[in-house]
């Protein structure tokens, strides 16, 4: 998205997205070695994979709507405007009864070890975790779609895992035949009330059927409109269609995840299964309209795919994002103040005179229009248009924004911020100022928090491989002398951070990482079970001292 101007668009309106698949995307690209491809990249997945403290609602509506602003941090002239939505969070206990189509892809694609059996063990965690309310069944395709399980009682876990057990790949894919046959499965045991969803899991293309995404795309919307949502699974790499996939759902009413390994797939399925499940507002729409006066030019980062035209806000006609219980949605708007430099430098003079006399009469009737507008303490105005799960009609809520003194940015913020960040350098868009890998490590640092799951330091371990990645791609890689290499004692209180951390937990080799985390890094509290070739590593402290990682249990200092 690139710059515009109040007084010529007024208003940004764009979807609710709650899909996250191109964060897990990029972190399974950058922790294999390779830089991603910038049209893997988008800004709002990024932002979205990660959770932020918002208030809770606490009236009829459904959600809140948390505004802040800060410097930003690749723009200084520029600030940074966080538009937050959170969704009323409900006990998974709590959630109405849900019958679930497992539509898994056998085709021979989905042999490797990231594919069909990730898909297996993915949804065995998801299985034991359905109630005897809820009602699971299961389509494959291949050549051909068979019913492998027709709705078996959620309580019966062995039965469903024994049908999920078996399963195994080849063929070609006939996804078509198996979108078809899982709605008529879905149709069949509709649950009135309930939560109906037809849950895909695949490594790509539906590449024999139909011959063409629309009409994939319309036998989608004709089932969301009888009740039957759609979300995407992602596995795999190579054969992987991820714009496609991300089309699927949102014409399903659904969230697109991309699954790189079971702590995804525990974080998606098990942590956020209640949202998927539970849906309290759909069709969720933001409209936010920008006062001239304070604000000189905006951009939106992200939501490319979401744009809706701004007649479209008012048109309960059209469908936008469901927001579940528990989600949140975060949207960032980089903006100029009025005053503020442009660093994109100025426009040359025109060759054949200034503005006609119609231009100049139409900027200058534009200007005195927008002096003249009321509630000139506000910057913006966020508009939210949304329907309850079973209405036709929407409810309008809306939030004036009245920026206050210049503050440091939020935590959250400033995090928010160094997501987007990693986008715009990964894409080398032309947006990204003066942003730069070092400042970004350093606002990554500086924006961890209270990182209880480790989620902040495994981005900042993504920001740290993408510089390196970076920097040998482009020939500028530092040129370090030969690392020292210290006796046994030494560098195990060198990774002790002087008394900082006790109870070693794990060490072993790992000398490469030297290229991206020179002699010596404390990279902070990580709960992830693999690092490169190494697996079933146990949550801790990392710290890196050549050639070796430690793990410590306990952080003794703050």
């Amino acid at each position: 998205n690139g710059f515009l101007r109040p007084v010529d668009a007024p208003f940004s309106t764009f979807s609710i997205d709650v899909d996250t698949a191109s964060y897990a995307n990029v972190r399974r690209m950058l922790q294999a070695g390779q830089l991603p491809p910038a049209n893997a990249v988008r800004l709002e997945e990024l932002v979205n994979a990660f959770s932020y403290e918002l208030p809770q609602p606490d009236g009829d509506t459904p959600f809140t709507v948390t505004v802040d602003a800060g410097t930003c941090p690749w723009q200084p002239e520029h600030e940074l405007v966080r538009v937050a939505m959170q969704a009323k969070a409900i006990p998974m206990e709590e959630r109405p009864p849900a019958s679930l189509v497992f539509l898994i892809d056998v085709s021979g694609s989905m042999r490797a070890d990231n594919k069909l059996p990730l898909v297996q063990q993915s949804l065995l965690m998801l299985t034991k975790e359905m109630r005897e309310d809820d009602q699971v069944s299961i389509v494959t395709y291949s050549n051909n779609a068979n019913v492998v399980l027709d709705c078996a009682n959620g309580a019966e876990h062995e039965l469903i895992e024994q049908s999920i057990a078996q399963l195994s790949a080849s063929g070609s894919t006939n996804g078509e035949h198996g979108l078809s046959l899982a709605y008529d499965v879905a149709r069949k045991h509709l649950l009135k009330p309930g939560s109906n969803r037809v849950l895909i899991c695949t490594d790509g293309d539906f590449n024999v059927g139909v011959s063409d995404d629309q009409g994939v795309f319309e036998l989608i919307e004709e089932q969301r409109n009888q009740g039957v949502f759609l979300s995407v699974l992602g596995f795999g790499s190579g054969n992987l269609k991820d714009s496609k996939l991300e089309g699927l759902a949102d014409k399903g009413n659904g969230q697109y995840s991309y699954i790189d390994g079971l702590r995804e797939a525990r974080r998606v399925l098990i942590e956020e299964m209640t949202g998927t499940l539970y849906t309290l507002a759909k069709d969720v729409k933001f409209q936010v309209e920008f006062n001239p006066n304070k604000v000189s030019r905006y951009r939106l980062l992200g939501y490319e795919n979401r744009a809706l035209a701004d007649q479209h806000f008012s048109d309960d006609r059209i469908d936008a994002g469901e927001l579940g219980a528990g989600h949140s949605v975060t949207a960032l708007y980089e903006i100029a103040p009025v005053g503020a430099k442009t660093p994109q430098g100025t426009v040359e003079p025109r060759r054949y005179g200034p503005m006609t006399r119609v231009e100049a009469a139409i900027q200058q009737q534009r200007e005195e229009v927008a002096a003249k507008l009321p509630h000139e303490n506000e910057m913006m105005l966020v508009k939210v248009r949304y329907k309850a799960p079973d209405a036709d009609e929407s409810t309008r809520v809306e939030f004036p924004y009245v920026p206050g003194e210049k503050a440091k940015p939020s935590t959250d913020l400033s995090f928010a911020a160094a997501t987007v960040e990693l986008g715009l350098l990964l894409r080398n868009s032309a947006y990204k100022g003066v942003g730069n890998w070092d400042q970004l490590v350093s606002l990554t640092q500086d924006s961890i928090g209270d990182d209880h799951k480790g989620r902040r330091t495994e981005f900042l371990d993504l920001v740290l491989r993408a510089r390196s990645l970076n920097q040998h791609r482009n020939g500028n890689a530092p040129q370090s002398p030969t690392p020292r290499l210290l006796g046994s004692t030494d560098a195990r209180k060198m990774a002790g951070c002087d008394g900082k951390y006790s109870d070693l937990l794990d060490k072993w080799d790992a000398a490469n990482d030297q290229l991206t985390y020179g002699e010596f890094y404390d990279l902070g509290f990580r709960n992830s079970p693999e690092h490169g070739e190494k697996q079933g590593l146990p949550a801790g402290y990392w710290v890196y001292v050549y050639p070796n990682w430690y793990i410590w249990g306990e952080r003794v200092i703050d």
